[in-house]
């Protein structure tokens, strides 16, 4: 039934647009006598919170204002690194409804300052253990007035034995982190996990390797809708990526990040050092080859071309460029200051027909032109790969 009432609602917004660009006769039974239709009231659709479904770890709507103050806990740490007038996380957050197009009552978390960092945290209901069992992360973005440079992105954390939330910032370590980022030109849809070397017991990033090459992400950042973006790996290490329910990518965590989880089985030895007789030259100059006796290196590459002859009319003693006839001195022109005035000079008209000035044959191409003489290249015998 709310299908139906809002097919209902966007077919009448379309009649009425319509209306207002192309003017439509009236029917015949309609005249200035005619009795007026009474306005359509559209049922507002209830909006009720959801309720999960299944073995949740957390299920988050933000429509209990008390509750969420309760349950997130906005950071109050610095970012490493920066100066200390940008390094506080002190954005501010708030639970409001969408500015524009939603629905009574259906609460987010907002972004209220611009240009700051933001980080916010709450606990599980219980650590998420990745053993046998698929891992399932949801959750809907609005940018609702746009975005230029910043993220909203989750990080799901580390059990780390008395975590203070407060304390949350970038370098906090984390497990997974999902979710679209921009800054400029550059979008992207973060998927990261952080592995845990099983021969040292370090800590690595793998990156998703098509991060970048999402179809349509950067509408999400421009059309200020809601959009949903939906993880989902498998025990098996395969893995899909869903944006507003639509599969944008499977793939494999042993295969589709880098760097990659399992190393190469052999690597070049760090220890190996070049010989000192390796020759790395692939060709070599031809060691019995002699330059050939006819071999004029002194040639020239061009030469006059000694077929040329000076055209018919050519005027030797004509100059090439005049003084313009038509220039006047300017009127604030100072001799003692600024020196005789003399005219521009502008190309002869005498000269546009045939040519004026000495005469000079043309340059060509030297027929006997060769150059340096240089071996021809042979294969290395002693080439070595």
């Amino acid at each position: 039934m709310k299908l139906v009432v809002k097919l209902f609602i966007l077919s009448l917004v379309v009649i009425l647009a319509l209306a207002e660009n192309e003017p439509v006769e009236p029917p015949d039974d309609v005249g200035p006598d005619a009795e007026k239709e009474t306005d359509i009231e559209v049922e507002e659709i209830p909006y009720v919170t959801p309720r999960p479904i299944g073995n949740t770890y957390i299920a988050e709507h933000f429509d209990d204002r008390e509750g969420v103050e309760k349950r997130w806990i906005p950071s109050e740490a610095k970012k490493d690194g920066a100066e200390d007038s940008v390094a506080k996380y002190d954005g501010k957050w708030a639970i409001e409804e969408a500015e524009k197009n939603g629905l009574n009552g259906d609460l987010g978390l907002v972004l209220k300052s611009k240009a700051h960092h933001h980080a916010i945290a709450s606990r599980l209901d219980k650590p998420f253990l990745f053993d046998n069992k698929p891992f399932i992360l949801q959750y809907e973005v609005r940018f609702q007035n746009g975005q230029e440079c910043g993220g909203a992105y989750l990080k799901l954390l580390s059990q780390v034995p008395d975590m203070d939330l407060r304390s949350f910032h970038d370098k906090t370590p984390y497990t997974l982190m999902f979710g679209p980022d921009k800054c400029g030109n550059d979008h992207k849809l973060h998927f990261i996990f952080r592995h845990r070397n099983p021969k040292n017991g370090s800590f690595e990033e793998k990156h998703w390797k098509r991060a970048t090459s999402v179809p349509k992400l950067d509408d999400v950042f421009k059309d200020k809708k809601p959009h949903l973006f939906t993880l989902i790996i498998n025990p098996d290490n395969k893995f899909e990526v869903l944006m507003d329910k639509q599969s944008v990518y499977k793939g494999n965590l042993l295969e589709d990040f880098n760097p990659p989880v399992n190393p190469e089985a052999e690597i070049d030895d760090p220890t190996d050092i070049k010989p000192a007789n390796w020759d790395e030259r692939e060709k070599i100059p031809d060691p019995t080859a002699t330059k050939p006796d006819d071999w004029d290196e002194d040639a020239p590459r061009q030469m006059v071309d000694p077929n040329a002859r000076k055209p018919s009319g050519w005027l030797d003693n004509e100059p090439e460029l005049i003084p313009d006839p038509n220039a006047e001195k300017p009127v604030d022109w100072d001799d003692e200051m600024d020196g005789e005035w003399e005219p521009p000079l502008i190309t002869n008209p005498k000269c546009e027909k045939v040519g004026c000035g000495k005469w000079k044959p043309p340059m060509i191409d030297n027929p006997k032109y060769k150059g340096k003489w240089r071996p021809p290249l042979i294969d290395n015998p002693n080439y070595k790969v």
